[in-house]
This record gives structure tokens, C-alpha cells and sequence, in this order.
């Protein structure tokens, strides 16, 4: 800056601070509060027992980055998010709902987006959502649920076969999968995620093609699947376990691999 903008600058702000007409200076930052969760589709709030799911505030209009953290807390109260009519009650949270909490400074009305990735502690079950809102310097968006996003999927993690294990062809494979929510909310029969009401099943690759699918039932304990299946020929296997809900289309899934022998 030239030497006579600078005293051009600096006349204006001594009118300014005399009240004197004929300036306006920009705004004061303004902290503005932004509380961000995360509901597992169908389900409760993820947080600390899932690893958090990963939070990004980005200003749209420059890129800028605002904030980022994790979630944290428990999943909330399941009466408030879990009811039998399937709707929604006008308040999901309280306390115990994990989130994520911020304070921007802003100078001027902002468009934000902010990402959601996670769950953290899953990796094989890690997905994103994004979304858009304006905030005002100084209009907190920390009232009610706050800010909520809907992280879609199960979290599946294959236990049996372990990933490359060597088998011999006409030899049976056991296969065994833990099956959760994105909360980690568990699943069972008769439960609040009633393990009837998911299909989970695992499909068959041979050297990369198809070579048939597999039912996984209820195992005895709790989120536990398991089933088993018997390859003909050798080849390099690859399954894929997945466990769908036909009433929402939430579906979630992992792998692991194998290799089979001659006799």
C-alpha cells in the first residue's frame, strides 16, 4: 500500500472513531457457535465408541478451511431417536449425543459446507456426506439437534476366513461376520435392529468372476452372522459380505480373500 492510501486509511478510521459521516469500516468478527452431529441411518449418533466421525467446516465461496475434529460423546438417548411408528420426534438429542463443536469467527453472512467422515474406528465401513447452510456473524447454529447429518451404511467386518488364508479345493470354508449399525448399535433378534429384517450374504469371486453367493444367518451372539460355503476348484477367491435392510436400502459391506489348492 502506497504511503498516501495509508493515511487515506487512517483518516477515514479517525473519523470513524470521532462519529464523524463518511466511512464505514468492515465488520468485527463475530463468534458464532456451530454444533455438528452425525445419526447413523436408521439408527442412533455416532461418537467416541466408534472412533468419531471426522468433521470438516469449509467456507464455499473461498475454500477456506474454518474448523475440523471429530465427534465425541456416547449415541444418545434411544428413546429420543428410536420409536416403533419409524417418524421422527422434534427433538433427537440431548447430552449424551456425541458431537462435534465449534467457533467460527465470521465477518460477513457465510456459506458453509461441512463433511462428515467416518465412522473413524472402521475403516472398511468409512463413508461421507457433505452439506450446505448459510450462518450469520453471530447467529449460532447450536440450538436443538444442531446441525445433523445421516451417515448411511452397516458396519461390516469380516472375522472368518482371515484375509489370503490358504484353503484346498472340496474343503469347507467357514464364514463369520460382525454386522453393526454406524453407531455400533447392535443387532439381534427381536431387537430394536431386529437381525430378521437384514439380509446378509456374501458373493463369490473365482479369478475374478462370479462363482455363486452365500447366506450368512444369525450366529447366537449378538451382531454375529455366519455361514459357509465349499469351493469346487482352485482359484484366488474374493468374498464380499454384505448386509442390506430391503425397508430403507441401507447396505453396508466388507471382504477378504482366500486361496485355493488342488487336492
Amino acid at each position: 500500500m502506497t504511503r498516501p492510501a495509508v493515511r487515506a486509511v487512517l483518516f477515514s478510521a479517525l473519523l470513524a472513531l470521532l462519529g464523524l459521516p463518511g466511512v464505514t469500516l468492515p465488520a468485527a468478527a463475530a463468534p458464532t457457535e456451530v454444533v455438528v452431529r452425525v445419526l447413523s441411518k436408521d439408527a442412533k449418533f455416532i461418537g467416541t465408541s466408534m472412533g468419531g466421525v471426522r468433521i470438516t467446516l469449509r467456507d464455499v465461496e473461498t475454500g477456506a478451511l474454518l474448523a475440523t475434529g471429530l465427534t465425541a460423546g456416547g449415541t444418545g438417548n434411544t428413546a429420543k431417536t428410536m420409536h416403533k411408528d419409524g417418524g421422527r420426534r422434534a427433538l433427537m438429542a440431548d447430552a449424551s449425543a456425541a458431537r462435534f463443536a465449534t467457533t467460527l469467527e465470521l465477518d460477513r453472512p457465510t456459506l458453509v459446507e461441512v463433511e462428515a467422515l467416518g465412522p473413524q474406528g472402521q475403516p472398511q465401513a468409512t463413508t461421507r456426506v457433505t452439506a450446505r447452510q448459510w450462518l450469520v456473524p453471530g447467529k449460532s447454529l447450536n440450538g436443538g439437534d444442531g446441525w445433523v447429518l445421516e451417515l448411511p451404511g452397516f458396519v461390516v467386518d469380516v472375522l472368518d476366513p482371515p484375509a489370503h488364508g490358504r484353503w484346498t479345493a472340496g474343503q469347507p470354508v467357514a464364514l463369520k461376520a460382525n454386522v453393526t449399525m454406524m453407531c455400533g448399535c447392535p443387532i439381534e433378534p427381536g431387537g430394536l435392529w431386529d437381525a430378521s429384517r437384514y439380509e446378509v450374504r456374501a458373493l463369490v469371486r473365482r479369478d475374478g468372476q462370479p462363482a455363486g453367493e452365500v447366506s450368512l444367518a444369525f450366529a447366537g451372539a449378538t451382531s454375529q452372522f455366519a455361514g459357509s460355503f465349499t469351493p469346487p476348484v482352485p482359484g484366488s477367491y474374493e468374498l464380499t459380505v454384505y448386509a442390506y435392510d430391503p425397508a430403507t436400502g441401507n447396505t453396508g459391506l466388507d471382504r477378504t480373500t482366500l486361496v485355493v489348492a488342488g487336492q
